[in-house]
């Protein structure tokens, strides 16, 4: 019966309701595809924004905003913490209901969430919830989060992002595997259609508990190929497009009467990973020069100072703990070449990774071949799509990994997922730990229980240290998040951030 209900309800999706005149925005997305739609799994750049659209949390990131500081109610009407600040309880929001015909959104639903966010084998950012003591449903509309230890910024991991959104313990159940292009929750907008290598689209919620979307849906089209995508916007077949973090193309579309172009935070931190268990990469003196041999300054330069900031750390900055002036080593291709020699490697080296087709990506990658070449490193490029490089980043296949990432902004997060050692691709808790590091195990699992927050800060500011001192990855850049959309689309707040990688499209979102 489920099952029925759901195939009628995105047959209905895709059907008569959204041809007949009813306003569907058109956003078009850098990508040849999705990798998957399930908010526990969705780490790629292309399934965040489309993820935002469908789920809800117990607090959200109020729309337009990346602060800590401005979370709001969503799922829960309120909440209250111990003085100890190890329990919590939220109060639930009555009424809601999930899409499809999947019933009332009750205590239960959001205690199976959790606890599928905190299994690895459910979850990319299971290590987010090592804290969790016990998760329990008080009554059906009272939740009781208990945590072994204080966690700093608790709220943002029951927030609208990642681990965060709240499933239907039913759907889950009945759709099994299918739920990862299939998914379904409580947002003002629902799973419709998915057409690989092409679209996903999605139809208003007319019971959204905000109230009913001015939009009928949403059309999300995939363009990989960024001359196809532009004409595509500027042809008027877009309404909304993901844009180039090229400076050029911020001018470009700016420059149109009938276009505003949105250059918005958080950044995404590039990092190049080094992976430390292959030769000859497991010779720190390798993999500091591979670090002297690559210029921030050349990489800003070329993509352009209004879109492209440099790294301050191998945290990206603003983030609760980063280090800003951490010790990046400085552009020098000439102790580059000395290293190497010093490494007995007078005559250079040839390093392989795998890369994203995604062009942004790309180009930057390009950009640090030509660097590394200079100092007598070759690095070869096994160029593969978008999804394909995801899968086979994780499959240890590289000697270096490009990755750009926004994460919550608290440095515990970016430094367990990418410098745990218990993150480590190829183990059972992989997580994003490309390059194999295990310097600072030690100072990030014990600010994760520190009390203080000053020598939580401290503990943060030495495990950067001693990973910039492995040069377990190198800094490369900051890249700012670059859209555009026609003067047309009014989307009901101000787009200023973008913790989702993309336009928060709300129940109040409009298209004239």
């Amino acid at each position: 019966m489920r099952r029925f209900l759901f195939a009628a309800f995105a047959l209905l999706a895709a059907g008569p309701a959204l041809a007949q005149g009813t306003k569907t925005l058109t956003i078009g997305m850098a990508a040849a595809d999705v990798s998957q739609l399930d908010p526990f799994r969705a780490t790629s750049t292309q399934d965040k924004p489309v993820v935002s659209w469908i789920f809800n949390g117990l607090v959200r990131f109020k729309p337009g905003s990346t602060s800590l500081e401005t979370l709001e109610p969503d799922l829960a009407e309120s909440w209250t913490r111990s003085e100890d600040g190890r329990t919590w309880t939220f109060a639930l929001r009555k009424g809601v209901t999930f899409h499809g015909g999947y019933g009332e959104m009750t205590a239960d639903d959001v205690v199976f969430s959790l606890k599928r966010a905190a299994d690895p084998k459910t979850s990319s950012f299971s290590t987010d919830y090592a804290a969790f003591e016990t998760i329990e449903a008080v009554d059906p509309y009272t939740v009781r989060i208990t945590l072994k230890h204080p966690v700093p910024s608790l709220l943002g991991l029951v927030a609208n992002y990642h681990g965060g959104n709240v499933l239907s313990r039913k759907a889950v159940e009945a759709l099994g595997n299918d739920f990862r292009l299939k998914p379904i929750g409580t947002g003002p907008f629902a799973f419709a259609e998915y057409k690989p290598n092409e679209s996903v689209r999605l139809m208003a919620n007319p019971d959204y508990f905000r109230g009913k979307p001015k939009l009928g849906g949403i059309l999300y089209r995939l363009i990989p190929a960024d001359a196809a995508r532009d004409l595509a916007f500027t042809s008027g077949e877009l309404d909304v497009v993901y844009g180039r973090q090229d400076q050029r193309w911020a001018e470009r579309f700016g420059r149109e009467p009938d276009v505003s172009v949105d250059i918005v935070r958080p950044a995404e931190l590039a990092l190049l990973h080094l992976n430390i268990s292959h030769k000859p990469l497991d010779d720190v003196r390798v993999r500091r020069a591979i670090a002297h041999a690559i210029s921030q300054a050349q990489i800003v330069q070329f993509k352009g100072a209004s879109v492209t900031e440099p790294a301050v750390s191998i945290i990206p900055k603003g983030y609760l703990g980063t280090d800003d002036k951490a010790p990046l080593p400085p552009y020098d291709p000439a102790k580059a070449k000395a290293l190497l020699a010093e490494a007995g490697h007078p005559n250079g080296i040839t390093i392989t990774a795998v890369q994203t087709s995604l062009p942004t990506m790309l180009t930057a990658m390009q950009i640090v071949q030509g660097q590394l070449k200079k100092a007598g490193i070759e690095l070869k490029l096994d160029v593969v799509d978008h999804q394909t490089f995801h899968a086979q980043i994780r499959k240890d296949l590289s000697d270096a990994v490009y990755y750009a990432a926004a994460r919550f902004p608290v440095a515990d997060t970016y430094l367990t997922q990418f410098f745990d050692s218990a993150s480590t691709v190829g183990t059972p808790t992989a997580v994003t730990n490309f390059s194999h590091c295990n310097a600072a195990d030690a100072e990030i699992r014990k600010a994760r229980t520190e009390p203080d927050p000053e020598t939580q800060k401290t503990l943060w500011k030495a495990a950067q240290t001693k990973i910039i001192e492995q040069v377990c990855a190198v800094p490369l850049s900051e890249g700012l998040q670059v859209w555009a959309h026609k003067k047309t689309v009014d989307y009901g707040y101000d787009f200023k951030g973008a913790i989702h990688l993309g336009p928060v499209i709300t129940e109040a979102t409009d298209k004239k």
